[in-house]
């Protein structure tokens, strides 16, 4: 089995992409693949997402609104969660695209017809949503994606059980569908062309794929 981390922001179009491209390649992986979705946000992946959306000249009041807006999103995502991870993904992928693709401000009425949409359960939603559980599973989220040394969303990290493998590997750059089809056919050999770091050992090998950053992390 091969299990992923997909850390993403809940409002960002490149998130958004790389969550359809890799839910495209895992049904056709040749291995069974578990995949999570988690929401990574904090003020240096904010400042990212400011980046490249060309958005770094908004005043403080206009940051702040997207910021609320961001974190809601996340919330509402756990929340949603809680109803199912499929029911969960759909609820996000279909938020991303009002908001990515068809440019609806974030709103709770937006949320709303959503959950309506995908045919959740409002009620449980709503009472979900204040719950102090789902503050403590995204800190949760926080506090995985620092564990496995994430520090930009977008990024991935990849486990392949099926060769006892103690370790996961990290994509920050480039999830392009060439890397990702390798990652999910990982072979029985060490992958010799990424750039390991091993931090039991604490050794570097220098490496180049398609000039993307992988890290091999200790599980």
């Amino acid at each position: 089995m091969i299990e992923i981390y997909l850390f993403i922001h809940p409002l960002c179009p490149d998130s958004l992409s790389s969550e359809k491209r890799l839910l495209q390649m895992i049904q056709n992986a040749p291995k069974k693949v578990q995949f999570k979705i988690l929401p990574l946000l904090n003020l240096h992946t904010f400042q990212q997402f400011l980046m490249k959306q060309n958005t770094k000249f908004l005043n403080l009041y206009e940051r702040n609104q997207l910021f609320d807006a961001a974190y809601s999103a996340a919330l509402d995502y756990k929340a949603i969660q809680l109803q199912g991870k499929k029911k969960g993904r759909l609820f996000l992928l279909n938020l991303q695209d009002k908001v990515c693709n068809e440019q609806i401000p974030y709103s709770k009425q937006l949320v709303v017809d959503i959950i309506e949409s995908i045919n959740g359960d409002l009620d449980m939603f709503e009472s979900d949503r204040q719950s102090d559980v789902i503050k403590q599973s995204f800190e949760t989220d926080q506090a995985i994606a620092k564990e496995m040394s994430v520090s930009k969303t977008d990024s991935a990290v990849f486990f392949n059980y099926t060769k006892n493998q103690d370790y996961g590997v990290l994509v920050e750059d480039g999830l392009t569908t060439e890397l990702l089809n390798e990652l999910l056919q990982i072979n029985d050999e060490e992958p010799s062309e990424l750039t390991i770091y091993k931090q039991e050992q604490a050794t570097v090998k220098h490496a180049d794929l398609a000039h993307c950053a992988l890290k091999l992390l200790k599980n």
